[in-house]
């Protein structure tokens, strides 16, 4: 699930994408998908039907019916400072739980990497 709250110009970029995706090719058509997942959260199956197309007019009838709503500029970018303090709270409380065996692992992999590098440097020379 993405997020159902956008700024106007975020809604502005999201329609012009989606107009260029029904005039694309298969693969285009990925890439703006993928863009619209990583840029804007925004994830077609959210608001669309499955097996039917999602273009400019389904984002227009998502609005109109409520299920996006369009936020001010400050109140969008309040939102996504305070998404990227939970993700970064989260990554420390990963981490934390981890403990000890997360740091050995570390450990481990530094010694391998350094252990390939010098038998590639001793092969290198014979």
């Amino acid at each position: 699930m993405g997020r159902n709250k956008y700024s106007q110009h975020e809604i502005d970029i999201i329609g012009m994408l989606l107009r260029k995706k029904c005039g694309a090719t298969r693969f285009q058509q990925k890439a703006i998908r993928h863009q619209l997942r990583v840029n804007f959260e925004f994830n077609i199956s959210d608001f669309g039907e499955q097996g039917k197309a999602f273009g400019y007019e389904e984002l227009q009838q998502a609005i109109q019916r409520g299920a996006i709503k369009i936020l001010d500029d400050a109140t969008i970018a309040d939102m996504k400072a305070k998404r990227e303090r939970d993700r970064q709270h989260d990554l420390e409380m990963q981490k934390a739980e981890a403990g000890p065996d997360a740091e050995q692992q570390q450990n481990w992999e530094n010694v391998l990497e350094e252990w390939n590098k010098y038998y590639s440097n001793n092969n290198d020379t014979k």
